[in-house]
């Protein structure tokens, strides 16, 4: 990956390519960061394909528990609650690890915004598989005359509760359009951006002044850091490159 040049002030910045290669640091800069480049991009066909393998096996361990609460199976080894709430958190661990998947696909191989109907149910596929998972559960269970009262209560809560967690941990908060990911490479090109474990936007300057309290960042192309759900570019980078194309952390 080559170095870049500051589009804005023609000032040479460190440049870290993706392999881990050499850099150069600006003489104004005071803090040090432990740089380290970004992993590979990965494949979102497989993304995608991992988080259908695991949804499906959310729908089976909500079958098995709907099989336990109509009393058609049995663990004799276990009482009837604990194979209720077994099933419900296994449920809930496929639903959610299945959506982190399908997020992440989503970053790197994104939908269209022309087609509203399919960016729409693109990115809210994890929590539609959630409503799917657990709904049928928190319906049936306090409805069901052969399970004693405090079964119902405490497994209703707990299906009512995965569906909460699960809902919400299947929501993509930032979603990211094909338009979207397309624009930033298109003016970024191969400009090397930095960004933070914890931080949520993308940097063109590593001696970006929101970053001073940061010391080890990830060095990586815009796909890479909107892959890594780093989906907006600082508002300090954008005023300091001029750059208007892209969405900031100042927007709304």
């Amino acid at each position: 990956m080559k170095e870049e040049i500051n589009m804005a002030e023609k000032k040479e910045h460190k440049i870290v390519s993706a392999d881990g290669g050499a850099v150069k640091k600006p003489a104004s800069q005071t803090v040090q960061h432990n740089v380290r480049p970004a992993p590979a991009k990965g494949n979102a066909g497989g993304l995608r394909a991992g988080a259908v393998v695991l949804w499906v096996f959310a729908i089976v361990f909500e079958v098995l528990a709907l099989l336990v609460l109509f009393g058609k199976i049995s663990l004799t080894f276990m009482p009837v609650m604990y194979q209720l709430i077994a099933f419900i958190v296994l449920d809930l661990v496929c639903v959610v690890i299945g959506s982190a998947l399908w997020k992440k696909a989503n970053h790197i191989a994104p939908a269209s915004e022309r087609n509203k109907t399919k960016f729409w149910l693109w990115n809210n596929m994890g929590l539609i598989v959630a409503i799917f998972a657990f709904v049928p559960l928190v319906v049936l269970l306090p409805t069901n005359k052969d399970l004693d009262k405090r079964t119902k209560v405490i497994c209703t809560v707990v299906a009512a509760i995965a569906l909460l967690i699960g809902g919400a941990a299947s929501i993509d908060y930032d979603p990211v359009s094909q338009e979207q990911l397309s624009t930033a490479e298109y003016v970024l090109g191969d400009t090397v951006v930095y960004w933070a474990p914890f931080g949520k936007v993308y940097h063109t300057h590593e001696d970006c002044q929101s970053l001073n309290n940061s010391e080890t960042l990830t060095a990586g192309t815009v796909d890479q850091a909107i892959e890594a759900n780093r989906t907006r570019l600082c508002s300090f980078c954008a005023r300091r490159d001029d750059i208007t194309e892209l969405a900031t952390d100042n927007a709304a």
